[in-house]
């Protein structure tokens, strides 16, 4: 009977966790979608959405600045460095379930004055020495699964803070993906614009010759210049969104605003890809980082619920055995020391270090 206590206890106490566990709401989702019918409603075998970013559009030098953009571009490396920091927290929250290892010792040494009204006597030396070890071990019984939901909470957050950075990888693609596709927009009406001024210039020419030969009037020409000066605006126009469009995408590359290279021939090796079928699944919203991070914040705030239920009943604090040795040798100057427990203050030194290689100070803001 008493073989039976033991395990008894131990499955009373890993089922007895407060709080409601997580369950997914339910979404009603119609069976036929609105205003497709026959053979529109089939989705092809194929999905675009497993489709690549290198391989969506076949373009080298588009593939090179996106590459750079994901090793240099500031919020993701800041995003990267919140991920090591909820694990590290995550780990922290996980300690709390294994015992708490303690251990001290100190050292002293005393010098009796032989000059006295009471002098020692001669078989007792002036000098006392004490040394103490002890060890100590502790630990949480988790009775009410506070432990256990603290950690369960930890585990989602780090998962959405993981979420957050797949988000910023696929934002960061898109955005330099969108400008670059912008610049070689840019340049095909920059060229235009071009061309638009020569034919401007070409045109005012042939009408200054009709006016000389009495053919044309002053309006003519005014009109002419006034084609001419107004393709000649247009250039400059242009010309200013080119560089604020570079200065935009070498941000997001994480490098000073320069010239940024793009392909020439793009518009004749440039492959549309074929467009969004219709009936998509609604499945395709759970691969979206940004729902996968709401659903993990949803997770960890109901595994708070847990935690603030647990909080209101008694913590159960068990301590092992303490042992302590006090010999009498010559010690030397006073020490204590104590050791960590089970890699906690470990985790929670490396979260007081600034983020590396970000190349400022102080830590990052969870505001941001």
């Amino acid at each position: 009977m008493k073989r039976l206590v033991i395990p008894a206890a131990l499955v009373f106490t890993a089922s007895c966790t407060l709080g409601p566990n997580y369950r997914r709401p339910s979404v009603a989702i119609p069976s036929t979608f609105r205003d497709v019918t026959g053979p529109a409603t089939q989705a092809e075998s194929v999905s675009l959405a497993d489709t690549q970013w290198f391989d969506l559009f076949r373009d080298d030098t588009l593939t090179q600045l996106v590459r750079t953009a994901l090793v240099q571009n500031f919020d993701l490396r800041i995003a990267s460095e919140r991920v090591l920091q909820a694990r590290d927290r995550f780990r922290i929250a996980r300690a709390d379930r294994f015992p708490v290892v303690v251990g001290t010792a100190a050292a002293s040494e005393n010098r009796v004055s032989e000059a006295g009204p009471r002098p020692l006597p001669a078989a007792v030396g002036p000098e006392v020495a004490d040394f103490q070890v002890g060890f100590g071990l502790g630990w949480e019984l988790d009775v009410w699964g506070r432990v256990r939901r603290l950690n369960e909470a930890a585990r989602a957050q780090y998962l959405a803070t993981e979420e957050a950075r797949r988000g910023i990888i696929t934002t960061l693609v898109a955005d330099v993906t969108d400008a670059y596709f912008f610049l070689q927009t840019l340049d095909r009406q920059l060229l235009i614009a071009r061309g638009t001024r020569d034919v401007a210039a070409d045109g005012l020419r042939l009408t200054q010759l009709r006016r000389e030969r009495g053919v044309a009037t002053a309006l003519d020409t005014r009109q002419a210049e006034q084609l001419l000066y107004t393709a000649t605006a247009q250039i400059a126009s242009l010309e200013r969104q080119i560089a604020q469009t570079e200065d935009a995408l070498s941000l997001l590359l994480g490098r000073a605003p320069g010239d940024v290279l793009r392909t020439a021939g793009f518009i004749e090796t440039f492959k549309a890809r074929p467009t969004v079928p219709v009936g998509l699944p609604s499945a395709l919203l759970e691969r979206r980082p940004d729902i996968r991070q709401a659903e993990q914040a949803l997770v960890a705030a109901n595994a708070q619920i847990g935690v603030a239920r647990a909080h209101r009943q008694h913590r159960c604090l068990r301590g092992g055995p303490t042992l302590q040795c006090r010999p009498y040798p010559r010690g030397g100057p006073a020490l204590r020391v104590r050791r960590s427990r089970t890699g906690r203050d470990l985790r929670a030194f490396d979260l007081q270090r600034p983020p590396r290689g970000l190349g400022c100070s102080g830590r990052v803001s969870q505001d941001r």
